[in-house]
């Protein structure tokens, strides 16, 4: 069994047109694949960055087309694609969002275009920032997802599912280890005052404190009048070293993983072992 995996994070800045930001995916997913990549992460709102218009493009026949899009990309180029966030109409158990609102579901589609699994966002972003948003409140367009944890298999690797907000609460980190997590995910759109004091500094801490690889996906540049997110995408190492970053430029990167990391940095400090608090 391989011991390592190629991963790519995908940044963009992303718009309110959603074949446009269609386009950019093909070009970069393809750019990424050349390089090798197996599994290619995408950011959050990667198709819609517009609060507002969420409910209507889930309610389009442009749902449909996008997905059998991510299907063909995933098929196309035999990866598996996260694609880290897009508005869902519909719950897990098929029942219909209600009151005008979506769920911020993140796809995982497999190498034969099947979707593997479907996280929905569970920590909603409602709050004050420093920036000429001012304040922002997710809750309003957004119904919180159920408290299930997500973990997929890729290629022998087990790979832990989040979206953007959910990074600041470390227990979700810590279950998702707990049921064998090895990768966890983090496609995300952090504004860039929020971005800029604590993107990294929560990557890092997430990939130490869990002794496993953390991939922070994000969106970056200005996507409106009022809205400019950080960008700075990056891979942790499970000793928290940053192996890689995008800056705060559209682009990706390519890194291969490897298991052996993860299994000697958890034998030389086995603090899974050494914990006194459930």
């Amino acid at each position: 069994m391989t011991t390592t995996l190629t991963v790519a994070a995908i940044q963009l800045t992303s718009t309110n047109c959603w074949q446009d930001n269609l386009n950019q995916v093909k070009q970069l997913v393809a750019a990424a694949v050349n390089d090798g990549a197996r599994l290619v992460v995408l950011p959050e709102n990667v198709f819609l960055f517009n609060g507002k218009g969420m409910r209507d493009l889930a309610e389009s026949p442009d749902q449909a087309a996008l997905f059998e899009e991510m299907r063909g990309l995933a098929i196309k180029h035999a990866i598996y694609l996260v694609v880290g966030s897009h508005p869902s109409l519909l719950r897990p158990n098929g029942d219909k969002v209600s009151d005008r609102r979506v769920r911020q579901t993140c796809w995982v589609i497999r190498p034969d275009g099947c979707l593997l699994e479907r996280y929905d966002k569970i920590h909603l972003f409602d709050v004050t920032v420093n920036d000429k948003a001012a304040s922002y409140k997710e809750s309003d367009v957004i119904e919180p997802g159920e408290l299930a944890l997500k973990v997929v298999e890729v290629d022998g690797f087990k790979v832990g599912l989040s979206i953007c907000y959910d990074l600041r609460f470390p227990e979700l980190y810590r279950a998702l280890v707990t049921l064998g997590a090895e990768i966890l995910l983090v496609p995300a759109a952090f504004t860039y005052v929020t971005g800029k004091a604590h993107w990294s500094i929560l990557l890092a801490a997430r990939a130490i404190e869990n002794q496993c690889y953390v991939l922070g996906v994000g969106q970056c540049g200005w996507h409106n009048e009022t809205r400019q997110t950080y960008g700075n995408s990056a891979l942790y190492s499970p000793w928290g070293e940053c192996l890689a970053n995008l800056g705060e430029a559209p682009g990706y990167f390519v890194f291969a993983v490897d298991k052996q990391q993860i299994s000697e940095s958890r034998q030389k400090m086995p603090c899974f072992s050494h914990r006194r608090l459930i």
